[in-house]
């Protein structure tokens, strides 16, 4: 278990290698990720350490949120992820520290969860990619239609896990093994092969990938 670093989805762009191959890049603002907790094993049960990111007005937080922040001096955050770690590695963060990009390093694979892109509601072929009805020969009407979804009397009912229509995206997930590319230090910013979940601007958590983790052990 290591500590990740909150972050901002800034947009896509490309770069290119000294070949002159053209590489698809995500930007992520992971500037300015302050701690504003450490939890110990002897006081919470397990270690962890809480990073905030953003800055969020003193108006639109209650006075718990407040006098959290008070304690660990910073400013209020406004967003908060907690990592949990191993016990050892508790010392080595102070509370109001800024955690730098130095965790990452070019060529590292890291893994980024963030919520999809809301799609709306949407039919069973764009949502479960099945296949749609004939175009002619007698078919009018059901060209897009999930077609039958149960049986008569037994069971006489549908199924719980049908896959019917409803909403698409929206939902939490992660991307794994992406490749860090670059790394702005100055401005904060983590180039990462490929795309990443949300729209721009959507807040994204982005840690060490765990598979290459897995494997190394």
């Amino acid at each position: 278990m290591q500590i990740g670093l909150i972050g901002k989805k800034i947009g896509m762009t490309r770069i290119f290698t000294d070949s002159g191959d053209g590489l698809p890049v995500t930007l992520i603002d992971v500037s300015n990720n302050r701690v504003s907790q450490i939890k110990s094993k002897e006081i919470d049960g397990y270690a962890a350490v809480q990073l905030t990111y953003g800055i969020q007005k003193t108006h639109r937080v209650n006075k718990a949120e407040v006098g959290h922040f008070s304690k660990a001096k910073i400013q209020i955050g406004r967003i908060s992820k907690e990592f949990r770690i191993i016990d050892e590695d508790v010392k080595s963060y102070q509370l109001g520290a800024v955690v730098e990009l130095s965790i990452f390093n070019v060529g590292d694979n890291i893994d980024v969860t963030g919520n999809s892109l809301g799609k709306g509601y949407a039919g069973v072929i764009k949502k479960h990619n099945f296949s749609s009805n004939r175009a002619s020969h007698g078919n009018s009407k059901s060209h897009r239609v999930p077609g039958s979804i149960s049986m008569a009397q037994d069971p006489g009912r549908v199924f719980p896990g049908k896959k019917m229509t409803g909403r698409l995206g929206g939902e939490r997930c992660t991307i794994q093994n992406l490749e860090v590319l670059r790394i702005d230090n100055d401005k904060g910013l983590l180039f990462v092969k490929g795309s990443i979940p949300g729209h721009t601007n959507g807040i994204v958590f982005v840690r060490k990938s765990v598979k290459v983790q897995l494997n190394k052990s």
